[in-house]
């Protein structure tokens, strides 16, 4: 007879850390943008551009480390996420550069100006500069629940990054709003670090208040409202939307931040009234502001007729906002199903193509119906592997975290690209890594770093089950 000692059923579970798909994914990543690179080259001057080497191996070697760093500190997070913000930053790189190239472009800066800039070198170094804020993420960031300790000071440090603006000497008020800081030389957009902020404070508020929220409520017409005293915090983040609305003249940033608590508030207390809720108080409050402030009328009335309201445009800026609303258009019009090809199109009729949200139209003109399909599916897939982490994280907080993010990140897609298509009124937000912009690029490098921490915390085996005293009990015993 023998006795088996090791009782140990359940061992650690063994998942694939997904690290060489990683670095796959990666090379198609950085082949892609070169190759884009070199057609848009060919298109307009006919011959392989000289700084298509240089640009290949910037984005080689930055997407690199960032994969080195992850394969050290993050070993099972999200194989998809830093290939496909790779690809996207590296096509937004090339859009820019070919805007870069447009001789209207550069004329038209010569006679305002009386000089010409490239934004495409800027923009590398933002890029460069938006893997360091990812890697500084990883390495600083061992445990996303770290960040829970920092509630109540997320929330004073969001609503310091949304005032900045208003601030006299310090914010610049950029063809009507009021969303940049300028410190020395540099322009900084506030508003794009103050989502990831207030994403913190969010999933931190909401883990506690939850339960609060949704079981102390009343049934009304098929809906479970709210107690009055539990309005307060939805009541709160509407007027401060409202008020980044009326003093800033943001309607991108607003919708932004007031979708994303809705959306959170939802997850956390599954209560479909609030959506409701949230849906309603923000059609009232954006039909208020948008028939009084000045800035929001005129991109509505542009969004409503942007053709007729050429000849009825009471001011300049409302005819600016027409006459760009119906360049974008004609770009999207132009491009067909297929496109025009890499560098053959005209939307750098469209000023500032390469700022905010009107690089889009560039896509839609040159690339087609079917590059924007694929570009919104990118973003799509960033979206969805958001989800997924927030439905894999093991804890409460994180789960509200990645989902905040997520929603985030898909609001202002659908804002960006819902305005220029002419779904909704424009917002003046960029595009996550395509439109040129340092604050945007650094941003969201590092909501991408906050999503791979999560995502490696959700993924990473379970540990084995610490041994049971009962033990003696299960034992196997064999003739």
């Amino acid at each position: 007879m023998s006795v088996v000692t090791n009782t140990t059923t359940i061992g650690a579970i063994e998942a694939p850390s997904r690290r060489n798909t990683e670095l796959a994914l990666l090379a198609f990543a950085v082949v892609i943008p070169v190759f884009a690179y070199l057609n848009v080259g060919l298109a307009m001057d006919g011959k392989v551009p000289a700084g298509m080497l240089g640009y290949g191996l910037g984005l080689a070697l930055l997407a690199g480390v960032a994969h080195l760093v992850v394969r050290k500190w993050a070993p099972y997070s999200d194989p998809l996420l830093l290939p496909l913000a790779t690809l996207l930053n590296g096509m937004g790189l090339v859009l820019i550069w070919r805007l870069d190239q447009s001789p209207r472009l550069i004329a038209t800066s010569m006679r305002l100006y009386k000089s010409f800039s490239p934004d495409a070198p800027s923009q590398m170094m933002y890029s460069a500069i938006g893997i360091a804020m990812f890697v500084g993420v990883l390495l600083l960031l061992k445990d996303h629940r770290v960040l829970q300790r920092y509630t109540y000071i997320s929330m004073v440090v969001s609503l310091i990054l949304l005032l900045l603006p208003l601030v006299p000497g310090l914010g610049a008020d950029v063809f009507g709003a009021k969303i940049w800081i300028r410190i020395g030389g540099f322009s900084i957009q506030p508003g794009e670090f103050a989502k990831l902020v207030l994403a913190v404070f969010f999933s931190g508020y909401l883990m506690v208040k939850r339960d609060a929220l949704a079981l102390a409520s009343r049934r009304f017409m098929g809906l479970y409202l709210p107690r009055g005293r539990d309005l307060g915090p939805i009541i709160t983040i509407w007027a401060v939307s409202l008020l980044i609305l009326v003093f800033e003249n943001d309607l991108g940033t607003s919708l932004l931040f007031f979708g994303m608590f809705v959306i959170m508030l939802y997850v956390a207390t599954e209560r479909t009234s609030w959506i409701v809720m949230g849906l309603l108080m923000a059609v009232a409050g954006a039909a208020v502001v948008g028939s009084t402030a000045s800035h929001v009328k005129s991109r509505v009335a542009a969004w409503l007729d942007p053709f007729g309201c050429l000849e009825t445009a009471t001011d300049q800026n409302m005819l600016n906002a027409c006459d760009q609303m119906s360049q974008v258009l004609m770009s999207f019009g132009s491009g067909g199903i297929l496109g025009t090809g890499l560098g053959q199109g005209n939307s750098d009729l469209i000023q500032f193509a390469a700022n905010s949200d009107f690089i889009f139209a560039t896509v839609g003109e040159e690339l087609g119906l079917a590059g924007v399909m694929v570009f919104l599916l990118l973003y799509g897939l960033i979206v969805e592997r958001g989800i997924r982490t927030s439905l894999a994280a093991r804890d409460p907080f994180g789960k509200l975290l990645a989902m905040g993010l997520s929603g985030a990140f898909a609001l202002q897609i659908f804002v960006v690209a819902g305005g220029v298509m002419g779904l909704i009124p424009l917002t003046g937000m960029t595009m996550p890594f395509l439109a040129y912009g340092g604050s945007s690029v650094i941003a969201n490098w590092a909501l991408i770093g906050i999503l791979i921490r999560i995502s490696d915390t959700a993924r990473r085996p379970a540990p084995a089950p610490a041994p049971s005293p009962d033990a003696e009990m299960t034992q196997v015993v064999r003739p």
